[in-house]
């Protein structure tokens, strides 16, 4: 097992993998099984274009694998690696990984470790002495795989779609949204015992 920057022509592969790692993530709007069309191949050749990110893959060699013309080679598994933008402003870059995602059928056979190690090169390449992890809260196995490796809990990440945005900060800009005040516990008084004056307690 291996792996190699992507290229144009795996643009099939990489949707497959894409589309089963949004599956299991039960996000909305799953790819589907549709043949990409030109604007999604335009796309994935911006993306491979780009400068600021590198699009990994694990992959298995074929039966020509010796003449390292990659015939029969099979893509199992997928990384999208990045700095993080204001990192790099602060002079402390990270490598980000975003859709890090193993066929199903090839998972607990190294491809995951063998695409971090790919990240951690790219770190070193960069500069970059952390690697981020994007993980969804509910993605049990991937969340168990990624504290083996060492990672550890960092943010929070939320999404809404754009129209609901909008509608949301149309409302709160005519004041028909109000931000809830985070109520404070009640503060619990302990029983005050006989208050005994100080001339008696000298007395005593």
């Amino acid at each position: 097992m291996g792996t190699r920057t992507a290229r144009p022509d795996d643009l099939p592969a990489v949707l497959a993998l894409v589309r089963q790692h949004r599956s299991e993530a039960h996000a909305e709007g799953v790819l589907t099984g549709q043949t990409p069309g030109a604007a999604t191949a335009a796309g994935f050749r911006r993306l491979l274009a780009d400068p600021g990110h590198r699009v990994v893959l694990a992959v298995l060699p074929g039966p020509n694998a010796a003449r390292g013309d990659g015939a029969g080679e099979l893509v199992i598994g997928l990384a999208v690696l990045g700095l993080d933008p204001l990192s790099v402003v602060l002079g402390v870059p990270q490598v980000t990984v975003d859709n890090l995602v193993v066929h199903r059928d090839h998972r607990r056979c190294g491809a995951g470790a063998a695409l971090l190690r790919a990240a951690v090169q790219h770190a070193v390449d960069s500069g970059a002495d952390h690697v981020v992890a994007a993980v969804g809260g509910h993605e049990a196995e991937r969340q168990r795989f990624f504290v083996r490796m060492g990672f550890a809990p960092l943010t929070t990440r939320r999404i809404v779609p754009r129209e609901t945005l909008a509608r949301s900060l149309a409302a709160w800009q005519r004041g028909g949204v109000t931000i809830p005040v985070p109520r404070r516990p009640p503060v619990r008084r302990r029983p005050m015992g006989r208050v005994v004056p100080l001339l008696d307690a000298a007395e005593g």
